[in-house]
């Protein structure tokens, strides 16, 4: 499969359509299931707080995953996504009631890498409940 965009069609500034991602406790046990992290701070609200957080909070690893799909949705190739890292700056709280959490997050094409390769960076932003959960997200992605 070949990225859908075109290394060609993109620069320097280029914004990638931005995204939400809904966080429920739901999604949260599905996807220490499908992980295998089953730390309580992920789906046991008393043990959370015992702990000094202020909740449920959402696997650093699943928000890293709902973050990098702004990139995968954009090229249409998973295997695009050459490069990808994160920091973690701050949790996703995930409240046990019907909104639960949303994860928002936007990239832009920070430069053109290799012309050769076709590659760009890409940086993205991710917030929710108007805190940067993820810092330095950035990418290395092979356009067609």
């Amino acid at each position: 499969m070949t990225a859908k965009v075109a290394y060609a069609d993109v620069e320097a500034g280029t914004e990638l359509p931005a995204c939400s991602f809904p966080v429920d406790r739901a999604r949260l046990v599905r996807y220490a299931g499908a992980s295998g992290d089953f730390n309580p701070i992920h789906w046991n609200e008393r043990f959370a707080k015992e702990v000094g957080l202020p909740d449920v909070i959402a696997h650093g690893m699943f928000t890293m995953a709902e973050a990098g799909r702004v990139i995968t949705d954009w090229t249409g190739d998973p295997g695009a996504l050459v490069e990808y890292g994160v920091r973690f700056t701050k949790p996703v709280v995930v409240p046990d009631d019907e909104q639960g959490a949303v994860i928002e997050v936007t990239g832009k094409v920070a430069a053109k890498l290799d012309d050769e390769e076709r590659t760009v960076r890409v940086d993205l932003t991710a917030t929710s409940a108007g805190q940067k959960v993820l810092g330095l997200a950035r990418a290395v992605v092979r356009l067609g």
